[in-house]
């Protein structure tokens, strides 16, 4: 019992101190084994298994370290930090063992090591449907194990600076126009800026930026990349972009039908605008729906 006390006692010790070091304990197959894996423990331990190496050419991977570093260096600074839960990460390059031990075939994968028994189900983070983001994570962690993390992000000016030149150059093409400002009231000009803001938000990018989902999926055994995510729930960012030009190719084949019916150009213009239109839209609506039916399996129903 003692020697038990003893074991534990150093353990902590050990992983107070890596903590202290690092937010972020770099682990190989001994440590996982060692301090993740065998008893005694008291802990919770946060585990991300990733594959950073540049031959890897793993892009979320990197992308979800960022995140996943600010947690940790949130959780690490915060005056709530305590013993109870350690961040850890496992390369694929210092521990395949581990990944073989635990039948990972992808990466980044998060997984919390509860203090007593095997993580269940709801232990393993969805990243496909909930994202990387660092708010996400802590959300999750707090499910499994009551702790509450308040994610402090270092300060940005990225976004500040982007209004400011918006603004500036808003200002600027006013103050250059200021002898005739027909073009404000051009209802050209508003409808491309309503199209475009209709196009961006029915793409999904509003919810990219609240759940902060990865740019594409890349398998780390086959290589193989996914740029669109095979949920109903889910959706990566390159998938967005994918739909969002869809959207706007048969937005423009709708734009060429209209003028070809309405305009007063010759029939010959009238009739290759009409062509075009019809195959924008015959075209890439079948895209379109070919996605819809990618994510909602079983469509069309019956």
């Amino acid at each position: 019992m003692e020697a038990g006390s003893a074991l534990l006692s150093d353990k902590i010790s050990q992983l107070m101190d890596w903590s202290g070091r690092r937010a972020v304990i770099r682990m190989n197959g001994e440590k996982f084994r060692k301090f993740v894996k065998a008893p005694p423990r008291n802990y919770s331990v946060v585990v991300m298994f990733t594959a950073l190496q540049p031959q890897r050419q793993c892009g979320v991977c990197r992308q979800a370290d960022e995140e996943y570093q600010i947690l940790a260096n949130s959780w690490r600074y915060s005056n709530a930090f305590t013993n109870r839960i350690f961040f850890a990460s496992v390369d694929f390059d210092d521990g395949s063992d581990v990944f073989q031990m635990l039948n990972l075939n992808s990466a980044p994968t998060f997984i919390h090591f509860p203090p007593k028994g095997k993580p269940k189900r709801p232990d393993t983070y969805e990243l496909q449907v909930r994202g990387f983001g660092a708010e996400q994570i802590a959300r999750w962690i707090a499910d499994r194990t009551d702790v509450h993390i308040r994610v402090l992000r270092p300060p940005s000016y990225a976004g500040p600076l982007m209004l400011g030149l918006l603004l500036a150059a808003i200002g600027s093409l006013v103050y250059l126009r200021r002898n005739n400002l027909d073009f404000l009231f051009n209802r050209n000009t508003w409808a491309f800026a309503a199209l475009g803001i209709v196009l961006i938000m029915t793409s999904g990018q509003m919810w990219n930026h609240i759940r902060g989902p990865p740019y594409a999926h890349k398998n780390p055994n086959t290589g193989q990349v996914s740029y669109i995510h095979g949920s109903s729930q889910a959706q990566f960012v390159a998938e967005t972009h994918i739909v969002l030009l869809f959207n706007a190719a048969v937005t423009l084949g709708m734009v060429l039908l209209h003028e070809a019916a309405t305009s007063s150009m010759d029939v010959g213009k009238r009739k290759i605008m009409c062509v075009a239109g019809i195959v924008l839209v015959a075209l890439f609506f079948s895209w379109l729906l070919s996605i819809f039916r990618a994510k909602y399996h079983g469509y069309p129903y019956r």
